[in-house]
């Protein structure tokens, strides 16, 4: 089967598009996208095309946009250009650039299609993005859903190539004689997503040179298999759950009653150690609790209350860990990112903490205040400890204690701020380059 039909063909059953549909697609200029624009032109779709121009790559921005702008041109369809100061957006949010160019981008997605009466918002990503995103869930530890990959449908929003792989997509660009733009970040490793792409996914094709097919398969498996679970997720729900209260009795009955509290409390921002406390404590005395960033729990004699805990939303944030960051906390302190190289003299000072880039798994860190529970590897040691025996330890204020900021990274703390940062990710003599946060 060609390119062009095997798509065809997975629109169809999917169900994702009417013939002749009016649609909204996403054009950067890349192969993805421009091999989208024109598969589905060629398919008799009706396209508007959306160009995004977040304006951080300085000149390559602008060639984008120009390329974008002569192919619409040529192909004869409608485009429109997004200008954003996503630099700024991310900073009066408190969200990383990748976050903030998420949000500003479907924002206008959404808009646009409204305004153009569209049947939908047609999106590049394909079978190695959905590859990706399952191995970055993997080790993020998100739990069964996570492994699920990228559906094919999520709303308004539909990803028509997820049946092809990239080089499939540059493969037919080359052939039909259609170019395209690069954009050079995608060539960089500074990133969790683009070192799976560029270093973990070539290592596994050594293992398995198929590696790819076989983890997007498995994901499919997972996909059906999560329906069968939700299913049964749902009916527990009905049983052990009445609104904000949790049946400790009814809870204890479930075949496997931490799932059950990982598929209730992970999205109101529970990490799965601050839920392992939870299920320990259901024989303990009444009146423990437990503090995510949004929401708290609180043990009864044969229940669990959930409540949200609006006052906390505000110490919450996200921030970039791209070096030049700069960002001022809930406390009122500035948090800078700084990098460095090997052999740098690691400052002492409890308002630094260094850790070893490579040992970093995300492009993010999280800042919240401590929950009671948190634990987590004080630099020096080999085991963890409470933070409250930490913060207990180091003789800090009752006050201070209450407001006491932690820097997490998926459900890993990091550094207790301006106290003691984390073993786990320590510099050592392995270590090429160092990430430094500075408090002042």
């Amino acid at each position: 089967m060609d390119f062009v039909n095997k798509i065809r063909q997975y629109i169809i059953s999917n169900n994702l598009l009417k013939d002749g549909a009016d649609v909204i697609v996403g054009l950067s200029g890349g192969a993805d996208s421009t091999a989208l624009l024109k598969v589905l032109l060629t398919l008799g779709y009706r396209c508007t095309a959306v160009h995004c121009n977040f304006h951080l790559r300085g000149a390559e921005s602008d060639r984008d946009q120009q390329f974008v702008t002569e192919l619409c041109s040529r192909l004869g369809i409608r485009l429109e250009v997004c200008h954003y100061d996503t630099e700024s957006y991310a900073r009066q949010h408190g969200i990383s650039i990748e976050m903030a160019a998420r949000e500003l981008r479907y924002a206008d997605f959404n808009r646009i299609m409204q305004e153009r009466q569209a049947s939908a918002v047609c999106i590049a990503h394909h079978r190695d993005d959905s590859v990706e995103t399952l191995l970055l869930n993997l080790i993020r530890g998100t739990g069964l859903r996570g492994l699920t990959g990228i559906k094919p449908v999520n709303g308004n929003i539909i990803r028509p190539l997820l049946c092809v792989s990239r080089t499939e997509i540059e493969q037919w660009l080359t052939e039909t004689g259609q170019p395209y733009v690069t954009d050079s970040t995608n060539l960089e490793t500074d990133y969790t997503r683009n070192k799976i792409r560029n270093q973990l996914l070539p290592l596994m094709r050594t293992i398995n040179p198929d590696a790819d097919n076989a983890i997007n398969t498995t994901s499919q498996h997972l996909q059906q298999a999560y329906t069968v679970y939700n299913d049964a997720m749902d009916q527990a729900r009905v049983r052990v759950s009445d609104g904000n209260i949790i049946s400790i009795p009814e809870l204890k009955r479930l075949p496997s009653p931490q799932a059950f509290l990982f598929e209730l409390l992970s999205p109101l921002g529970f990490n799965s150690a601050q839920i392992n406390d939870v299920w320990a404590s259901v024989d303990s005395q009444p009146g423990t609790r437990f503090l995510s960033a949004t929401h708290q729990i609180i043990k009864g004699r044969d229940n669990f209350t959930i409540s949200p805990v609006s006052e906390v939303d505000s110490t919450y944030m996200t921030v970039s860990l791209t070096p030049g960051t700069a960002v001022t906390l809930p406390d009122g302190r500035r948090l800078t990112v700084s990098s460095a190289p090997a052999g740098t003299p690691i400052s002492h000072d409890p308002s630094t903490a260094t850790f070893d880039a490579a040992q970093l798994t995300d492009s993010t860190v999280t800042i919240r205040r401590w929950h009671e529970g948190d634990r987590f590897v004080p630099f020096g040691m080999k085991g963890s400890k409470l933070v409250s025996d930490l913060l207990t330890d180091c003789k800090v204020s009752p006050a201070c204690r209450e407001n006491q900021l932690v820097a997490t990274m998926g459900n890993d703390i990091i550094w207790v701020l301006g106290i003691r940062s984390s073993n786990r990710h320590r510099v050592s003599s392995r270590t090429a380059t160092q990430l430094i946060l500075t408090l002042a």
